[in-house]
């Protein structure tokens, strides 16, 4: 029977590093958690200016994008928890009655109504020069030749032994940010808010993606509309 393969195996990022995803491949991602806009409460007009600025941004790139949004029931027990600390902490007899019932009427709520949050994120890649002649040069005419399969397969397993160096990284770095700031402006246009998630976030965000039933949910950064 073939042993199964660890999960680290199964995920694409290498590391987490001052807030960027460095994948195996070499290749950079920002992950950015947006703000949510009530299209259908906006008048015809509105909307008409909403979908001219999103056609302008989209065709204002030159890089892909991606969005993606994270669905999950509604998790109360922090809030519960500190209900239940001030509990402890009160004694007047009446307030803990009052509490009490309070947490009981806030746990049956949500569990009825089955309610859930959404959060909106989308993700800017980036891919380094080193990297695109690789794969230029893998479906280029001549990578069928040994030595050239050979060096793209050393540095395959280079970039994924050793990862990116400091240096190459805060090169790299720079260049990603200005693409953040492309979609951040891009989307500001239509009223939408995006803030880069950082390396603590991040981390919370892929083990809810993984671990989606031991999920603690965190503090994430607050969006403004």
């Amino acid at each position: 029977m073939a042993k199964p393969l660890p999960a680290q195996q199964l995920v694409e990022i290498k590391e987490i590093r001052d807030g960027v995803l460095v994948l195996k491949d070499g290749t950079l991602r920002v992950v950015m958690i947006a703000s949510s806009l009530n299209f259908a409460l906006k008048s015809q007009d509105e909307q008409d200016a909403i979908i001219l600025q999103y056609q302008n941004y989209l065709n204002s790139l030159d890089f892909s994008v991606e969005s993606f949004v994270q669905s999950r029931q509604l998790n109360i027990e922090p809030y519960i928890e500190t209900l239940r600390e001030r509990l402890t902490r009160e004694y007047n007899e009446l307030m803990k009655i009052q509490i009490s019932e309070y947490i009981e009427f806030v746990k049956s709520f949500v569990e009825s109504a089955n309610i859930m949050t959404h959060n909106f994120y989308v993700v800017v890649p980036f891919t380094p020069a080193r990297m695109l002649e690789k794969e230029t040069m893998r479906r280029g005419i001549l990578s069928f030749l040994p030595n050239m399969s050979g060096r793209q397969k050393k540095l395959e397993k280079d970039i994924e032994q050793q990862g990116v160096r400091q240096t190459q990284f805060e090169e790299y770095k720079v260049q990603l940010y200005q693409r953040v700031e492309v979609v951040r402006q891009g989307l500001a246009r239509i009223g939408v808010r995006l803030v880069p998630l950082n390396t603590e976030e991040l981390i919370e965000l892929f083990y809810g993606l993984y671990n989606p039933g031991e999920l603690e949910k965190g503090k994430m950064p607050e969006v403004m509309a």
